[in-house]
C-alpha cells in the first residue's frame, strides 16, 4: 500500500468515526467529506471502495443498529426513530425493514432474552445488521437461504 493510500484511509477513518460518534445528528455527505478533507464526490467513491458501501448507507446502518438496541429495551418505534436521528417514521421503517428483514414493531415485539443475557460486546457483534446478506453469500459462491 502506498503512503498516499494509507493517508486516504486515515482521512476516511476520521469520517467513519464522525458517523459512528454523531449518527443521531443531522449528517450529510458534504459534512462527512469535509472531515475527510475531500470533495463530496471523491469522498463517496473512496468510502465505497474502502468500506463496501456508500457513506449514507453506512450512516443508516449505524442508525438502524442503534435503533435495534433501543427497541430491544422496549422504547417505542417513534421514539427510537427520533433518538437515532431519523426525522421520517415512514423512511425509518422502510430502511429498518430493508436492513433487518422485519418491521420495527415486529422486531420490538419479539423476545430478546438471549441477546439481553449476552455481554454487550458479544450482543453488539451478534445483532449487527448486515446489508444485503443474501447477495453477499451468492457473490461468495455460497447458497442463499432465500
Amino acid at each position: 500500500m502506498t503512503p498516499q493510500e494509507l493517508e486516504t484511509l486515515v482521512y476516511l477513518r476520521r469520517a467513519r468515526d464522525l458517523i459512528d460518534r454523531d449518527y443521531a445528528k443531522p449528517l450529510d455527505v458534504p459534512t462527512m467529506a469535509e472531515k475527510a478533507l475531500m470533495s463530496p464526490a471523491h469522498f463517496s467513491r473512496q468510502f465505497r471502495a474502502a468500506y463496501g458501501e456508500t457513506p449514507y448507507s453506512y450512516l443508516m446502518t449505524r442508525r438502524i443498529e442503534r435503533a435495534m438496541a433501543l427497541l430491544r429495551a422496549g422504547v417505542s418505534v417513534t421514539d427510537a426513530c427520533m433518538a437515532v436521528g431519523c426525522t421520517s417514521l415512514g423512511s425509518f421503517s422502510s430502511r429498518f425493514s430493508e436492513i433487518v428483514g422485519e418491521t420495527p414493531s415486529a422486531y420490538r415485539s419479539r423476545e430478546h432474552d438471549a441477546v439481553n443475557a449476552m455481554p454487550s460486546c458479544v450482543a453488539k457483534a451478534h445483532t449487527r445488521p448486515v446489508r444485503n446478506a443474501s447477495s453477499r453469500i451468492e457473490e461468495a459462491g455460497g447458497v442463499s437461504a432465500a
